[in-house]
């Protein structure tokens, strides 16, 4: 049998190529046989006729065949751009750039081999052309050359892609180790100012009350002093309104203590370690989902 110098499995490819290249052909022969056949049924009735009546037939039958010969190869140019099609498709996913040479194509050394391969293929049994072509994806001839190199290069990317992966997962438990760490210190400084706040509000009530007690004794003794003389009963409205200033002069002495305590607080070295802590924090985690953002982006 002739060979055209491919292995085996593209040879059977060619094989089934050329299968439904040969059934398509007979098929357009059957047509161009079956114009010829109308022809003579339709037209060729009489003994004789003149020219321009065979002129006429000769036309029509030229247009029919015309036609029927530029579909075929119409037909045949798309299927050869599907074929195509199909085997550079499988030749990207391995990172191939096939090329062709159009040259080639009129090549009459390769044309009379393909004729005899051909003609070798099919001259032995009808059976054999009448399997079904199977479908194979593109596999390489061999496994050195633009394969071997492939295979190391996937290798490779895979190893780095195992390696950022790794990086990723150190970076994300970096990230979650710092924001507990955040998390506790805001807890902490959260209780240091609960604390400090219960102790001011504990002086605040511990003063209010006491005023109280002053207000409601001075209420006392001004009930037990109405019944004295008018003069006495302005001195206590007096006291009584010297007594609602001095309330208020306390709550404002108390506000403003508060206010200072505040001022003060902020000022000792634990509030501005914690405010510190807090600073270094957040500004860790903001570096770490940029490194972050840029691993994923890598990835």
């Amino acid at each position: 049998m002739a060979d055209l110098g491919f292995g085996e499995h593209h040879q059977n490819e060619v094989v089934n190529y050329m299968r439904f290249a040969r059934s398509k052909r007979n098929l357009r022969l059957k047509t161009i046989d079956s114009c010829f056949r109308d022809l003579k049924d339709s037209r060729l009735v009489e003994e004789t006729f003149t020219v321009d009546e065979v002129s006429e037939m000769l036309e029509g039958l030229q247009a029919v065949v015309r036609g029927e010969v530029e579909t075929e190869l119409i037909n045949t140019a798309h299927t050869n751009v599907l074929l195509l099609r199909q085997l550079f498709s499988q030749a990207e996913k391995f990172y191939l750039k096939l090329q062709t040479d159009v040259s080639e194509l009129e090549n009459r050394d390769l044309l009379e081999r393909v004729a005899e391969f051909e003609k070798a293929e099919f001259r032995s049994t009808n059976k054999k052309s009448q399997q079904e072509p199977s479908k194979a994806k593109l596999a390489p001839l061999n496994e050195g050359g633009v394969s071997e190199l492939l295979n190391k290069e996937i290798a490779r990317l895979q190893e780095e892609n195992n390696k950022l992966k790794a990086r990723l997962r150190t970076l994300e438990s970096q990230a979650t180790n710092a924001l507990d760490e955040k998390l506790k210190v805001e807890q902490a400084l959260k209780d240091l100012q609960k604390v400090q706040g219960d102790h001011q509000l504990a002086l605040r009530s511990q003063e209010i009350s006491k005023l109280e007690d002053t207000v409601a004794a001075l209420k006392t003794d001004f009930q037990k002093s109405m019944n004295d003389s008018t003069a006495s009963q302005k001195d206590l409205q007096d006291n009584l309104v010297l007594a609602k200033h001095d309330l208020l002069r306390v709550q404002e002495q108390l506000a403003q203590a508060e206010k200072e305590l505040e001022k003060k607080f902020q000022q000792t070295t634990a509030y501005r370690n914690m405010k510190e802590i807090l600073t270094k924090k957040n500004e860790q985690i903001k570096e770490l989902r940029k490194r972050l953002q840029k691993y994923e982006s890598d990835e």
